[in-house]
């Protein structure tokens, strides 16, 4: 079930006593994603535990998102959920245009270098800016930081989970 489910947040703390959550944005759709009415499962990472939910308001603040969810409006109610993460089903997933990925087609994925190097496998994606940066754990352990730009990002097969890399100078 669990391999059917997109993460789009994690919920990092309470906010005041009113049941509302602060959550870590993990979607390039939050206000699609915590919209009110939005329906959203509560994954318990430990357990496995999956709680349906229904946004009731949200709003952005800072980097996060403050969210309550309907029939939950006591911090009593909530406080179990921190550390919990935030999914939809596939199904639920927003089409996205040619040359934009989720993060779960990313994650995984082979990189090679345009000569035919084996560099590693991409680990997670930061989004410090202007452009995203994915992190590539290579076999020394050491890690690959690629902007993800035109010139260094030549080819994404998400199907064969295969991405294919142009190493600018500095980057190795």
């Amino acid at each position: 079930m669990s391999d059917t489910l997109l993460m789009v947040g994690k919920i990092v703390n309470t906010h005041g006593i009113r049941g509302e959550l602060k959550i870590l944005p993990h979607t390039d759709f939050p206000e699609v994603r915590f919209a009110p009415k939005s329906k959203l499962k509560i994954v318990n990472p430990d357990s496995g535990v999956i709680t349906d939910v229904t946004v009731a308001s949200a709003r952005p603040v800072k980097q996060m998102y403050v969210v309550r969810f309907e029939g939950y409006d006591n911090i009593n109610l909530v406080e179990k959920y921190k550390g919990c993460e935030l999914k939809v089903t596939k199904e639920e997933s927003v089409e996205l245009p040619d040359n934009e990925y989720y993060f779960y087609e990313i994650i995984g994925c082979r990189v090679v270098s345009d000569e035919g190097e084996e560099l590693g496998v991409i680990e997670e994606i930061l989004r410090p800016g202007a452009n995203d940066v994915w992190v590539v754990k290579m076999p020394s352990r050491k890690q690959l930081l690629l902007p993800v730009i035109d010139d260094v990002v030549l080819d994404v097969d998400v199907k064969s989970k295969l991405v294919k890399v142009h190493l600018l100078e500095g980057l190795l």
